[in-house]
């Protein structure tokens, strides 16, 4: 029986899902669900007893105490290491994204969210994030840094010429 990318991403979320103590999947859904205060909560307790929260937990762990408490040099590690631990779930590389971009590193959000979307093209909030944060053109001498001043300005003049 030939799987699509959409039943092969439930199996892995599910697998995912299934190595986490229920408590830290009911608290990913409180997360999911918007309620990120009580879910943060909840994960912190878990974290800190040694329960398994699975990679899963780790990225709404990370990218809640970034968003709700603004800790976000502990929230990049968290999401970092949910990464590690479930390097084949797109959901925590979206939550890592998410985190960089909190943090304002651009460049590192791009990273992640290009790093899930290998995994799963078609994830709407991986599409839908990546269409917020729009594409950067290549610089436009491309053996130039991004910087470069006269990268800066052809960069310019192409986007003058281009929105005509």
């Amino acid at each position: 029986m030939a799987m699509d990318r959409s039943t092969i991403g439930a199996v892995v979320s599910q697998t995912a899902v299934s190595r986490a103590a229920p408590d830290a999947v009911a608290a990913v859904e409180l997360c999911r669900r918007g309620q990120w205060d009580r879910g943060i909560d909840q994960l912190s307790r878990l974290a800190e007893s040694g329960a398994a929260l699975g990679g899963l937990g780790y990225s709404y762990l990370g990218y809640g105490v970034a968003l709700s408490r603004r800790q976000i040099a502990e929230g990049r590690r968290l999401c970092r290491h949910a990464v590690k631990v479930e390097f084949y779930q797109p959901e925590t590389y979206l939550n890592l994204a998410r985190t960089e971009l909190l943090a304002g590193d651009r460049r590192a959000a791009s990273d992640a969210l290009e790093r899930g979307l290998a995994l799963d093209p078609d994830d709407r909030e991986l599409v839908a994030l990546g269409r917020k944060m729009g594409r950067r053109r290549p610089p436009v001498l491309g053996f130039l840094s991004r910087d470069n001043p006269l990268n800066r300005l052809l960069g310019r003049l192409r986007h003058a010429v281009h929105d005509r």
